[in-house]
């Protein structure tokens, strides 16, 4: 099983793919159908394709993080999003990030955030393809490392919040401005 993330863009068109390849035959295969089968208010997972009658290769279930919030955003979910989706598992393919020999074996589950706020219908196709293709890229090569995923700590942020500049503790907590106790403090 191979996890991947990539996040890819600015604004409301941005995309944040989360990808799960694994064997069919496998927890990735149980999941998937489980998945397929089990639908929630505002979240129906559903096979992408190239063209309609034609999915991607590996098999992929699109399922949204954001609940469809309206015509406008469902559209953007199931169109502009799907397609970017399902080029970005084909781009994997063709680039050999998955091997073609793998393809038929294995399945995807592509979790995709559509901003309800987005409108570009371009830019929200451009960057689920990208974001897909990176994040089957980062699960394939086992990235991040954890020495760059330690580096990131000290100061982690996302486009949502950035945490104080000077410390990883909590106020109080009797730590430094580099997040290490003080001199005071037992060690």
């Amino acid at each position: 099983m191979l996890i991947g993330e990539s996040y890819i863009g600015q604004g409301a068109e941005a995309a944040h793919v989360n990808t799960v390849l694994g064997e069919r035959t496998g927890p990735v295969g149980v999941a998937w159908t489980t998945a397929l089968a089990t639908p929630s208010a505002g979240h129906a997972p559903f096979v992408a394709v190239v063209i309609p009658g034609i999915p991607v290769k590996p098999m992929t279930l699109f399922v949204n993080k954001a609940a469809i919030a309206g015509d406008e955003h469902g559209t953007l979910t199931w169109g502009a999003a799907q397609a970017g989706v399902a080029g970005g598992v084909a781009d994997a393919v063709s680039e050999g990030i998955i091997s073609e020999a793998d393809a038929d074996q294995s399945l995807i589950i592509a979790a995709v955030w559509v901003n309800p706020a987005a409108r570009d219908a371009d830019l929200v196709y451009a960057n689920n393809r990208t974001a897909t293709r990176e994040a089957l890229r980062a699960g394939v090569e086992g990235i991040p490392r954890v020495a760059e995923v330690l580096v990131a700590s000290n100061r982690p942020f996302n486009p949502f919040y950035s945490a104080p500049a000077g410390g990883q503790e909590a106020a109080g907590s009797g730590a430094d401005e580099a997040g290490q106790p003080r001199a005071s403090e037992p060690q």
